[in-house]
């Protein structure tokens, strides 16, 4: 029999998830690791021209940047997700009718969420950050995805801190004819492939 060490006696630095989203939360605890969660409290407000990839990226190591500075010897992980179509980009919706105006936007398109993850140590001068770009296809108003299935869903799920309104780990996977990814997670707000290869690269032992 192999003996492993329980999580907490693993070497390397404290990671922090510099975000108070759930869904990031709940991925990241699928790695069974010790991690603290805080608040980057950074203002998400887009910048004029900028692109929804661009935002994605600047928001992901804003936010890691602005808990690393109060955590220096720990690594934090910073995320943001921003659905792109064709160019415009939609965050969260935080409202029921914004979210209807998303849904119907998005409904026959092809969005590419673009979610970007950044991974931060102060201490070391250590600093990566990348981006999985997933296209997502919705249904059509011919594929049936009309005004009365877009209010079941957002009844139902209440996606409204989610990108796009956009929540496909659950009902929303229904508002969908295909998506494509190399990164079955980062629909869902933290690409988990990216973030394992960088956070062992920051000196986080995850095996």
């Amino acid at each position: 029999m192999i003996a492993v060490a329980p999580p907490a006696e693993r070497p390397g630095r404290t990671l922090v998830l510099g975000s108070t989203s759930r869904y990031r939360r709940e991925l990241l605890e699928r790695l069974h690791i010790p991690f603290d969660v805080e608040s980057p409290e950074v203002d998400e407000t887009p910048h004029s021209g900028e692109s929804p990839r661009a935002l994605a990226l600047r928001l992901a190591l804003a936010k890691a940047r602005a808990v690393a500075q109060r955590h220096p010897q720990a690594v934090v992980i910073g995320s943001d997700q921003v659905a792109d179509l064709h160019g415009d980009p939609l965050g969260k919706p935080g409202t029921h009718e914004r979210a209807v105006e998303q849904l119907r936007r998005m409904r026959g398109q092809t969005v590419v969420f673009q979610t970007a993850i950044a991974v931060v140590c102060a201490a070391t001068g250590f600093e990566q950050v990348d981006l999985a770009a997933v296209s997502v296809q919705f249904r059509s108003l011919e594929d049936g995805l009309d005004d009365n299935e877009i209010e079941h869903y957002l009844r139902t799920e209440q996606p409204y801190d989610c990108a796009g309104a956009a929540k496909s780990e659950g009902l929303g996977i229904a508002l969908l004819r295909q998506i494509d990814n190399d990164d079955p997670t980062a629909l869902v707000g933290l690409p988990l492939i990216r973030t394992c290869r960088m956070i062992r690269a920051a000196g986080v032992r995850l095996l």
